[in-house]
Order: structure tokens, then C-alpha cells, then sequence
């Protein structure tokens, strides 16, 4: 497996990776919302190129796909929205994940941003170093509640970031 930076050939390989990643057995033929929310986020301000990362198999077949976009905490953009992280089925539960979220955080702190957020199940992210943001006095956008609302303190991260935590755009509207 290879991870790199996503190009503009691999928009349909990463259109289909989410859409299996998402795909509800009661709802067949239905377009995951995460599949139409990557292309909502790369017309967005918000879309950070180096941040779109694929995971590849041997022949180069896109497998995965990771995104940060720029986040905003009380209105001042110091922290990156992490999402989606999705993995074809037959690759899930093989280290694609993992290597993405390893590879899109190491990324992001070497340009150093100071904050990632994701919303997120608190039993798997915790291995990545994320905790409830509001334990950092982050809070959630929505309706989102505290509980799957995570941050994860990056090299740059500074105490006096703290407030209500923006996504970009395209997020309003899921």
C-alpha cells in the first residue's frame, strides 16, 4: 500500500471509495452522503490540496481516502476538520485506516496546524491521540454532542484556541 497526495485522476476512484464505505444495506443504490461531501469540499474555500490524501494497492488502484479541510475555532482558522476517512470494504480492518489517519496527521502537523477535530466513534480514535474537544474548551458545531466531537492537539497547539468550532462550509449542510 502507498500513500500519497490525492490528483485530479483519482476523483472518481475517490467518489467510489466513499460511496462503498458508506453504502447502507437498507438503502441500495443510495449515494452516501460522503461521497457528494469530498466534491462539495474540494469547491470549497476551505479544500487544503496537501491534505487530500488516497491510500493505493500494489497495481495503484485507489483503496482509501482521508481529507482535512480548514476549520475555524471562534472564528479564527487554527484548526482542520478531519473528514471523511473511508476505506473500500475489502480493504477495511488491514491497516488502510490507520495508515491514512497516521499519514493526514503527521501532514498536518508538519505544516503546522495546531488543531484537528473530527466527529467519531470515542472507542477507535482515542489510538490516534484525539480526546473530547471540549476538554480542550473546543465545542461542537450543530448537534452534534461532546461525545463523538474529538480534537487532537497538534505541535503547534496553542491554550488560547478555544470556543465554538466551525467546519467548512459544505458541512452545514449535511
Amino acid at each position: 500500500m502507498l500513500i500519497r497526495r490525492e490528483t485530479a485522476d483519482d476523483v472518481e476512484a475517490v467518489r467510489a471509495v466513499h460511496a462503498a464505505a458508506f453504502a447502507k444495506a437498507d438503502q441500495p443504490g443510495a449515494v452516501p452522503v460522503e461521497a457528494t461531501l469530498v466534491d462539495a469540499l474540494r469547491a470549497d474555500d476551505g479544500w487544503l490540496p496537501a491534505l487530500s490524501l488516497v491510500a493505493t494497492d500494489p497495481d495503484g488502484q485507489v483503496v482509501g481516502h482521508v481529507v482535512c479541510t480548514r476549520g475555524r475555532v471562534a472564528g479564527e482558522p487554527v484548526a482542520l476538520g478531519l473528514g471523511p476517512l473511508g476505506v473500500l470494504p475489502a480493504w477495511q480492518r488491514r491497516g488502510v485506516g490507520s495508515a491514512l489517519m497516521h499519514a493526514v496527521l503527521g501532514a498536518a502537523d508538519a505544516l503546522g496546524e495546531p488543531l484537528v477535530v473530527l466527529l467519531g466513534h470515542p472507542d477507535y480514535y482515542p489510538r490516534f491521540g484525539f480526546r473530547p474537544a471540549v476538554d480542550l474548551g473546543v465545542t461542537p458545531p450543530g448537534p452534534w454532542g461532546p461525545r463523538y466531537f474529538m480534537a487532537r492537539q497538534m505541535s503547534a497547539w496553542r491554550p488560547s484556541i478555544r470556543g465554538d468550532f466551525r467546519y467548512a462550509a459544505p458541512f452545514d449542510d449535511l
